[in-house]
């Protein structure tokens, strides 16, 4: 048996092609014929607003968060139970960083623990969609609303992922979406803005182009631009789009089989978490996931731990996920608040399966009758 990784980058095959093609064109920079395409594409299938391609995740949230606004003395409330970049982005904003637990039955942010948190400094929440599985948007939309707080979606792990039939990125008046090579379609690195809020395309496009109106200049509003406001260099190069343009032809494909190796999983592991041995995810029955992540739940870090070293002794790669930030060095001297038992469970007992386009489901299958086979010598022993 070949070992086998978590993630394996997938090449549809024109990669390559359009990479060559945007060469061609002479503009390479950013904001070319793929960065538009790209953009246009998901304005259009997920009736998003303004779209705007960016290097990373991360510098998404960065705009988003200069977008919001927020300053020293406002308040955002996060899930703890994340990656680093939906903390950062406000942190680096002065703003106060307020850490709120997971759900019990999943790693989503509790929407109880939202309405907790608010106070008279709350200015932004920011919900993160993990392993694909949208949130209890509609309550946590009716919090938001009802308080005037800004919401935002940190949808990293959540393109093509639906709420009530309404796509990840459509809630928050922003979100945010990852193209790392560890996400459903790839472009090595990569990112995404979505803005909802008509009042923030002009300010989202200056931040975008460094702090000028360049966009404006572009389509001859303008006969020169110049710096108006703050920014960075937030634009992929052309040929970070062209590569992804190339992933988006090929995205029903990739779902179609990364939802049926999920499925595939949950059906051949149900079993042992029906004996009580693990637990498998949930989701609200309203969340339709997209097939970004497989996890299981163990019943404690040893026995998460006997599981992932009996996998790599079978050449099969199981890997941990996030440590809470309320706990991470830069933070914890700074955390008042209460203990996050559900995000300290999760930080002991998840472990994310190997899933990607390549996997088999030959694959799937010698992959849980290997954790059966754990799982059986646990409980007999």
């Amino acid at each position: 048996m070949e070992p086998i990784p978590y993630n394996k980058p997938f090449l549809c095959g024109n990669e390559i092609k359009y990479i060559r093609d945007a060469v061609k064109s002479g503009k390479i920079s950013g904001n070319g014929m793929f960065t538009q395409k790209c953009q246009r594409y998901f304005e259009d299938k997920y009736h998003y607003g303004k779209c705007l391609m960016t290097s990373s995740c991360t510098d998404a949230l960065e705009m988003a968060a200069i977008l919001s606004g927020v300053k020293e003395g406002d308040e955002v409330i996060l899930p703890a139970y994340t990656f680093v970049s939906t903390a950062l982005a406000f942190a680096r904003q002065n703003a106060t960083l307020v850490f709120a637990d997971s759900r019990a039955d999943n790693p989503n942010i509790d929407a109880a623990e939202i309405e907790r948190l608010i106070t008279p400094k709350t200015k932004v929440i920011v919900v993160v969609h993990y392993a694909g599985f949208v949130c209890e948007m509609k309550r946590i939309c009716q919090i938001a609303k009802s308080h005037n707080i800004m919401l935002i979606e940190d949808a990293a792990q959540a393109f093509d992922s639906y709420y009530d039939g309404k796509a990840a990125g459509c809630f928050g008046t922003m979100a945010t979406f990852s193209f790392h090579e560890t996400k459903n379609i790839i472009a090595g690195e990569g990112g995404m803005l979505v803005v909802n809020d008509p009042k923030l395309y002009s300010r989202a496009e200056i931040i975008w182009e460094k702090g000028t109106n360049r966009a404006d200049f572009s389509r001859g509003k303008v006969n020169k631009y110049q710096w108006v406001d703050i920014g960075s260099s937030f634009l992929p190069s052309e040929l970070t789009s062209a590569f992804l343009y190339a992933q988006i032809e090929k995205s029903g494909q990739i779902q179609l089989k990364r939802i049926k190796l999920w499925t595939l999983y949950y059906k051949l592991l149900k079993p042992f978490e029906d004996k009580g041995y693990i637990a498998l995810p949930f989701h609200q029955p309203e969340a339709t996931g997209n097939g970004h992540i497989f996890y299981i739940v163990c019943k404690n870090s040893k026995q998460r731990k006997k599981i992932a070293d009996y996998l790599g002794e079978k050449q099969i790669l199981a890997v941990t996920h996030y440590l809470g930030l309320h706990k991470s060095p830069y933070f914890k001297d700074s955390y008042k608040g209460t203990p996050l038992k559900n995000c300290d469970k999760y930080e002991d007992t998840l472990l994310r399966l190997p899933l990607y386009y390549e996997l088999r489901l030959e694959d799937v299958k010698y992959i849980c009758n290997t954790i059966g086979d754990i799982l059986d010598y646990l409980n007999i022993k």
